[in-house]
């Protein structure tokens, strides 16, 4: 084996740090790079704030960043600050695990009207990451529709449906903590273009719709039933995931009526097919879809010409995310991932690539919870130590410790580490903890950066 191994990871998310804990395991010598100050990805940016029990797999992280070979580089983004042959010359090896960073379009007239927002933008706004800090999103607003059927929806669904006493509890910002605080919302739809049986939500996200303190759920009747091929297909195939989901949107479907102030409304088997405003949004019309079964057995929704308009002022569309080309990385545009087998990168028309693998959504595509991220990384980690034992990774020329620190200072990067980090995480927490929240986040860069530059002198006074 090539030793030391030394491997640049490219992003800092889950399943970044899934593939670098065997990669340490095995001797190798990690360097992440993340264009951030603030590790860990979407579990930071992304989770939904009212889940704090699913970001306490950072500590998993912080054991993996506290290892002798590990090392962290914070505000440092690839294509700019460093290139693929900067790190052919430094690295054996660069994974990259990026993640899906933008989002699917619905390709409906009005998409782009006033109202109308990636469901993305607006979980990256009220999670705090500094990029989407300057968006505002139209409260005042009585209905909202979120489109999709996935956990993202849910979280979108759920937050704007949430009181501002639960939500004050959260490490939602402060900003849009206000802003939720002074919302209008009474009614949000969410629609799935297919029917209960075919949701992509699981069934914790389903089910806690049910338990938000001033918001009940309810769904059509008919749409909640299963047509015919559904219920053959959950008799036959179903697992107790989706029978319980099923069980779940039936019984909203066939609950009382509630008197809260706010109403969570179910849709299934409905399809937008144009957002309706002049200068901005008005209203969605949504056509009504039957279940068809295609070639390959599954069942997919036909529209079946009869439309509807829901009278709506914010439409979210969460339809799925998207992976972005790398600078000068092999990509496949249709699919929004870089093209690979196993872990190894390759090129559109299969031809490997030596020294480059990929892990998480920017491999695979947007699927699965973060923990489907440990056996796809750990994959991609196997194939690369594999390539490492016959040589076929790069040569590097520049193998000294410093070599990176002293290319970015040359460019003028103000690297943060995971030390100047976790005095960031720690001023969060101590700010959280005065108000009884699990952290108060910092929004802005240069924030973070004062915070950590305080800490750098401090660190600097006392030695």
């Amino acid at each position: 084996m090539l030793f030391p191994l030394r491997v640049a990871i490219i992003g800092s998310g889950p399943s970044a740090f899934y593939a670098a804990e065997p990669l340490l395991k095995a001797g190798a010598l990690v360097t992440m790079i993340e264009r951030l100050p603030t590790p860990f990805g979407l579990v930071r940016g992304g989770v939904a704030p009212d889940h704090p029990k699913i970001k306490s797999v950072t500590k998993v992280y912080e054991r993996t960043a506290a290892h002798q070979n590990f090392r962290y580089y914070g505000g440092v983004e690839f294509g700019k600050h460093i290139t693929l042959a900067d790190l052919q010359t430094m690295f054996h090896a660069v994974i990259f695990a990026t993640g899906a960073q933008t989002d699917r379009r619905m390709g409906i007239a009005g998409e782009d009207l006033p109202g109308s927002h990636p469901a993305t933008e607006f979980v990256a706004w009220y999670n705090g990451h500094p990029d989407y800090q300057h968006l505002s999103f139209d409260l005042t607003q009585k209905a909202a529709v979120v489109v999709g059927n996935g956990n993202v929806a849910m979280d979108v669904a759920r937050i704007l449906a949430r009181t501002p006493e639960e939500l004050a509890t959260t490490d939602i910002t402060d900003s849009a903590l206000e802003a939720l605080r002074h919302s209008q919302i009474e009614t949000i739809y969410i629609l799935g273009r297919r029917g209960p049986a075919q949701a992509a939500y699981t069934t914790p996200e389903i089910k806690e719709l049910g338990e938000l303190a001033a918001a009940s759920v309810t769904a059509p009747a008919d749409e909640a039933a299963l047509d015919d091929l559904s219920a053959e297909w959950l008799h036959h195939y179903g697992d107790r995931g989706t029978r319980e989901n099923v069980e779940i949107v039936q019984a909203y479907a066939a609950g009382p009526a509630s008197t809260k102030p706010r109403r969570i409304v179910l849709r299934f088997l409905v399809s937008p097919t144009r957002i309706i405003g002049t200068e901005r949004v008005e209203g969605v019309e949504i056509v009504r879809n039957t279940l068809v079964q295609a070639a390959d057995g599954s069942l997919r929704p036909q529209s079946s010409g009869q439309t509807e308009i829901i009278p709506a002022g914010l439409v979210f569309r969460s339809i799925g995310y998207k992976g972005v080309a790398l600078p000068d990385v092999p990509f496949d545009s249709q699919r929004g991932v870089i093209p690979n087998v196993l872990g190894r990168v390759t090129e559109t028309d299969g031809t490997p690539v030596i020294g480059q693998y990929v892990a998480g959504w920017i491999k695979r595509g947007p699927s699965g919870v973060i923990g489907t991220n440990k056996p796809d990384s750990a994959e991609t980690a196997a194939s690369l130590l594999e390539d490492a034992e016959t040589g076929a990774l790069w040569q590097p020329t520049h193998t000294t410790a410093d070599a990176l620190d002293s290319l970015l200072s040359s460019r003028g990067v103000d690297v943060v580490s995971f030390a100047d980090w976790q005095a960031v995480d720690a001023l969060e927490q101590s700010r959280g903890a005065a108000q009884s929240r699990p952290r108060v986040k910092l929004t802005r860069v240069a924030d973070m950066m004062t915070v950590v530059h305080a800490a750098r002198g401090a660190k600097l006074a006392a030695d």
